[in-house]
Order: structure tokens, then C-alpha cells, then sequence
């Protein structure tokens, strides 16, 4: 069965949101936007590519930073509104230069910081 973009659920935006895990560990690392476009471009160069809904543009992981996302693979939710790249992730994946971006925890009503920038 070929795979074709247009049969996802996308928002009135054009968008659909996007969970990066690693791929190794399977830490969830972000979750940003794709359109129609950005999921062919991703699939085609295997860079994960997003889209800045605050730019307007498409924006290549790691592009400015050096910190690139490599797809391993992509999949579907079962409602086909929601994908999941699984990544080789280089460097930080969050802007904040943190391993990932959820690192806040709400703990006893508290938010807790789970981890400090990366050196």
C-alpha cells in the first residue's frame, strides 16, 4: 500500500502536529507542525522537516544549529491526525539547548525543572 499525504487528517490550518522520539531511546524529545509539503520533503531527504507557523516557512531540524533530526522512521495514529518520527537526534532537540523540551514537571502542584541546559 503506498502512503500518500493528502489522506491525512490535517487542521484548518493545513497542519498536523508532530511527536519526535528517539529513536534508540525512545525519549520523547518535541512535538512542532507538518504540513502536506513538509511531510515529502521529510520522507524524500530523510531530514525531519517542520513547519514555523509563527515564519511561515519550512524549517529543517538542526538547519541553523547543528543539532539535526535523521528520520528513522514515520508513522500514522490510528486517527490519522497525529504522526510520530522516530529520530536520530544530534545534539539538543529543544531551542532552549536541552535534551528535549519537556523538561517541566508538575509535581504536588510545583513545576519541578528536570534538567539544565546541555554544556
Amino acid at each position: 500500500m503506498s502512503f500518500d499525504p493528502a489522506t491525512l487528517r490535517y487542521d484548518a490550518a493545513g497542519l498536523i502536529p508532530v511527536i519526535a522520539q528517539d529513536a534508540e531511546t525512545l525519549e520523547v524529545l518535541m512535538m512542532a507542525w507538518m504540513n502536506a509539503e513538509a511531510v515529502v520533503r521529510t520522507l524524500e531527504t530523510r531530514r525531519v522537516t517542520y513547519w514555523s507557523r509563527s515564519r511561515q516557512a519550512f524549517w529543517i531540524k538542526g538547519e541553523s544549529s547543528g543539532h539535526t533530526q535523521a528520520l528513522v522512521d514515520l508513522r500514522v495514529d490510528c486517527d490519522r491526525d497525529c504522526l510520530l518520527v522516530l529520530v536520530r537526534q544530534d545534539g539538543p532537540a529543544c531551542h532552549t539547548n536541552r535534551r528535549t523540551c519537556f523538561y517541566t514537571a508538575v509535581r504536588e502542584g510545583s513545576e519541578v525543572e528536570l534538567m539544565s541546559p546541555m554544556a
